[in-house]
C-alpha cells in the first residue's frame, strides 16, 4: 500500500549535462528538496545556486515551494531542470505583451509618414498653392508671394470658396499676373521654368522675385549682379516697393503683409476723403440768403457766382432765385399729386 502512494518520476538536466535519472518519490516532496537530492554538491557554488535552477513540466515552469501532488505531476512524468536566464529575456519577466491590450497599443497609433523636405520644397515652387496642380500659364501671384494658376483662383474667388489662409485676396487687384520663362529642354524634368537672365532653375533652391509693374520673374542673383532700376527683360522702371519675394521666409512674408496693409490703409483714407468732400458740398454751396451759388475753394478765395447776374430781362428777382433755392417759405400744404397747386387755390 505504501508503494502505491509513491510516484515514479524521470528527472533530467540537459543544461548541466547530467544524465536522466528515474526516481521513486513521495507525493508531498517539494520541488526544492528534489533539487537538493538530484544535484551533486560539487556543482553548487556562488554562481550556480538552487535559485538559478527551476523545474518545468511540458514547458511550464513550476514553483519550488509546491509539492509534487500540488503541482499536478502525474506518475511516470518527465521533469526538466533548467537554468534561469537573468536579465537576458526568456526568464518569465516582462515582455511588453503580457496582455492583448498592451500588445495592440504598440501598433494602435499610426506613425506619420516621413515627408521628404526636397519634395515639399519642389511642390511649393512647381504647383498651384490652391489646387495643387502643376503651374500652367496664365499664372498669378498674390501680394504675399504665393503662386497660383489663374483659373482656379478666380473660380474660388467668385464662388467665395477661398480657404482662410488666402483671405487676404479680395479681388482681381490682389492677383498680379506673372511671366514665367520656360526651359527649352524641360520635357522630362521636374522643373519647367528658369530665370531669363542667369538660367537658374525655378525649383526653390534659389531666390526669385516678381517685379510688380511688369510681372517678370527674375532671380535674386540677376538683380544683384546687374544693379538697375529698370526690368532686365522689358526695361520698365520699378522701385523697391515693386519687388515681391516668391515663397519667402516668415520674415519676408511678414514684411510683405505689412506693406500690403499700409497700402490698403492709404487707399482707404483717400477714398474716405473723396467721399467726404462730395457729401459736404465744399465745391459748390448755396447761399440761402440771396439764392446765389457759392464756389468755395480750398484757399477760401475765388469769385462768387450769383444766379441773379444771369437773370433774363423782365424776370422777377424772387421768382428767378426760387428756381435755385427754396429760401421763401409758404404756409400752405402741398398735395402729393401736384406740388405747385396748394390747397385752397382751387
Amino acid at each position: 500500500m505504501e508503494s502505491k502512494k509513491k510516484l515514479r518520476v524521470f528527472v533530467r538536466c540537459p543544461d548541466l549535462g547530467l544524465s536522466t535519472r528515474a526516481l521513486i518519490l513521495a507525493p508531498d516532496l517539494t520541488l526544492r528538496r528534489l533539487k537538493l537530492s538530484f544535484l551533486p554538491q560539487s556543482l553548487l557554488s556562488q554562481t550556480l545556486t538552487l535559485d538559478s535552477l527551476y523545474f518545468c513540466l511540458n514547458g511550464k515552469p513550476l514553483p519550488d515551494s509546491s509539492s509534487l501532488a500540488a503541482a499536478g505531476i502525474p506518475n511516470s512524468s518527465a521533469l526538466t531542470l533548467r537554468l534561469r536566464l537573468r536579465g537576458g529575456g526568456g526568464d518569465g519577466g516582462a515582455t511588453g505583451a503580457e496582455s492583448r491590450d498592451c500588445y495592440l497599443n504598440m501598433y494602435a497609433t499610426k506613425k506619420p509618414d516621413k515627408v521628404d523636405p526636397n519634395e515639399t520644397r519642389l511642390s511649393k515652387w512647381t504647383t498651384c498653392a490652391l489646387s495643387a496642380e502643376p503651374l500652367v500659364p496664365p499664372c498669378v501671384i498674390d501680394r504675399l508671394g504665393n503662386l497660383f494658376n489663374k483659373e482656379p483662383l478666380v473660380e474660388a474667388l467668385l464662388h467665395k470658396k477661398l480657404p482662410k489662409e488666402f483671405s487676404h485676396i479680395r479681388g482681381l487687384k490682389d492677383m498680379i499676373p506673372i511671366h514665367l520663362t520656360p526651359i527649352p529642354s524641360a520635357a522630362d524634368s521636374e522643373t519647367k521654368f528658369q530665370c531669363p537672365i542667369t538660367g537658374q532653375e525655378f525649383n526653390g533652391k534659389y531666390g526669385f522675385l516678381v517685379i510688380r509693374g511688369c510681372g517678370h520673374v527674375l532671380s535674386v542673383k540677376a538683380l544683384k549682379e546687374v544693379e538697375s532700376s529698370t526690368c532686365l527683360v522689358c526695361h520698365k522702371e520699378f522701385s523697391n516697393m515693386d519687388k515681391i519675394v516668391i515663397n519667402g521666409s516668415a520674415e519676408e512674408v511678414r514684411a510683405l503683409r505689412e506693406m500690403m496693409e499700409e497700402e490698403r490703409g492709404r487707399l482707404k483714407g483717400r477714398k474716405e476723403k473723396k467721399v467726404g468732400t462730395c457729401l459736404s458740398g465744399t465745391k459748390h454751396a448755396i447761399n440761402e440768403k440771396d439764392g446765389t451759388l457759392d464756389d468755395r475753394k480750398k484757399d477760401g478765395g475765388g469769385k462768387r457766382f450769383k444766379a441773379v447776374d444771369m437773370m433774363p430781362a423782365h424776370a422777377t428777382k424772387e421768382v428767378y432765385a426760387s428756381i435755385f433755392t427754396s429760401s421763401k417759405k409758404f404756409d400752405f400744404q402741398e398735395t402729393f399729386t401736384c406740388r405747385s397747386l396748394p390747397l385752397g387755390r382751387n
